[in-house]
């Protein structure tokens, strides 16, 4: 088998597809995308909102809550309790095929039917954090999102397995820090960088091993240093006390004295530690065969994945984000926890297998076009099959998309092996983790057919203005 040059229906250029790709492809059963690798994962990211929260109307109690969908959006939404329990059935929603119509249309209209849970949590791990998204297994946190496994955390993204934290970006294993990036195994570091097994850390970047450094950069297993500059233990300490922590303004000029600091040495071209032939990726820990993917912890055989971080995963081509446990993806977003066999899922977790065309389901098998199913097997379109009627239908229902594919607004075809159009996403670019990796202008967005949420007026009351604001923390008092 030879490699093959496509041009890309989005965006019109051309991309390869690899002999291991086709090997992949025909192991699952697939056909070749159609779809560039970076438009597939731009496609699949405009249906994350990652931490935006509204008050939308619960169509189960009438009563407004958090939700993670836009008040105007399509889905119905149920609170997450409500969602989860026993009082209402997603399979009274169900559909027969209709082969007049193609069938990404049908799940469209499924989607509007089937009430979506307001949050994309496990309400039952969470523990006075119900302002979080995107979460499980939180207590005591606020703000925090796309996060697992912490306690007392504000404001995060990427946060797992911490505790008492703040203004953070993607940390693990870390307590006691404020105002970081990309932060393992460490306590009490601030307003860092890319730093690992350290601990009172300050204004640094590019630490392993250290500690008590201040204004640091690219020192592995060093105490009491100081911009790179090293200080007996009782000189350091000495030092630091005049350094007024306390004061916003001093923050501000240290931080920027800092990373002009940093300037002076040479950046690591790649963060990728301790892998088996990973090439063309970036983030990347722990692994084997990696292959043009961003973020991925030990995991093994990823191709054209992003954020495949929660361990392990293997044979997964085209996901964005989860794992842990997850086998034989493609095409997917936000899938994992025991899933096998996923094909162009999206929000399916926990104990699936043989999915595909499928939203929000969880401990299923062989569903097909699905929406909010738990504990099914054989369905399509939310309709109970037998084990033979299914295994029958679902070789028609796939010569039905390729005969009669979902076209969109900007004539892009999706016959069987596509993802999700974008049309069908209940927010706007700009809403969604797309426009973090792919910025557009909003003219751009509409352009390219997606739509696009314009800010609303905000008419707060201004109770007090920024200069108000005492520079020094000892100057903050108790008011409310």
């Amino acid at each position: 088998m030879i490699s093959e040059t496509k041009i890309c229906q989005n965006c019109k250029q051309n991309f390869v597809i690899a002999p291991e790709d086709f090997a992949f492809y025909e192991k699952i059963h697939v056909p070749a995308p159609t779809f560039c690798p970076e438009c597939r994962t731009q496609r699949r990211m405009v249906f994350r909102n990652e931490f935006l929260l509204y008050k939308k109307k619960s169509a189960f109690s009438g009563e407004e809550i958090f939700s993670m969908f836009p008040p105007l959006s399509y889905p119905k939404v149920y609170e997450n309790k409500k969602w989860y329990s026993d009082e209402w059935d997603p399979m009274q929603f169900g559909k027969e095929v209709d082969f007049t119509l193609p069938i990404i249309e049908q799940v469209f209209e499924l989607l509007k039917l089937v009430p979506h849970a307001a949050r994309s949590v496990s309400e039952s791990t969470l523990i006075n954090s119900d302002y979080s998204n995107n979460a499980n297994h939180l207590k005591n946190c606020y703000l925090v999102f796309n996060a697992a496994h912490d306690e007392n955390c504000i404001y995060g993204n990427d946060i797992y397995n911490s505790k008492d934290s703040i203004d953070n970006l993607t940390i693990k294993q870390v307590e006691l820090s404020y105002g970081n990036f990309l932060v393992t195994k460490s306590s009490r570091i601030f307003f860092s960088s890319d730093c690992e097994n350290s601990y009172d850390i300050y204004f640094s970047k590019n630490l392993r091993g250290c500690s008590n450094c201040f204004g640091c950069a690219n020192l592995h297993n060093k105490n009491y240093y100081i911009f790179n500059k090293p200080y007996s233990k009782e000189e350091y300490l000495e030092k630091i006390k005049t350094f007024d922590l306390g004061s916003y303004k001093f923050i501000n000029e240290t931080i920027i004295k800092s990373t002009n600091f940093w300037l002076n040495f040479p950046n690591q071209y790649l963060h990728i530690r301790t892998n088996v032939n990973s090439r063309g990726s970036e983030y990347v820990y722990n692994s084997k065969n990696i292959f043009n993917s961003y973020y991925v912890r030990e995991a093994e055989n990823v191709k054209y994945s992003q954020f495949v971080i929660t361990p392990p995963a293997a044979h997964i081509y085209d996901q964005t984000l989860f794992g842990e446990g997850a086998s034989f993806d493609y095409e997917c977003l936000i899938c994992g926890l025991g899933v096998n066999n996923m094909k162009f899922c999206r929000e399916c977790w926990s104990n699936l297998h043989d999915v595909q065309y499928s939203m929000y389901c969880q401990n299923s098998s062989n569903l097909f076009a699905c929406i909010g199913l738990r504990n099914k097997s054989y369905c399509i379109l939310n309709k109970q099959y037998t084990k033979e009627e299914y295994e029958k239908l679902v070789p028609r229902i796939i010569e039905h998309m390729n005969t009669m594919p979902y076209i969109d607004k900007k004539g892009r075809v999706y016959k069987y092996g596509e993802f999700f159009p974008s049309e069908l996403s209940p927010f706007s670019y700009n809403e969604t983790i797309a426009q973090e990796y792919f910025p557009l202008t909003r003219e751009q967005a509409i352009e390219q057919g997606y739509s696009w949420k314009d800010p609303e007026p905000r008419n707060y009351e201004i109770q007090i203005k920024n200069n108000q604001i005492p520079d020094h923390i000892k100057d903050v008092g108790d008011e409310k």
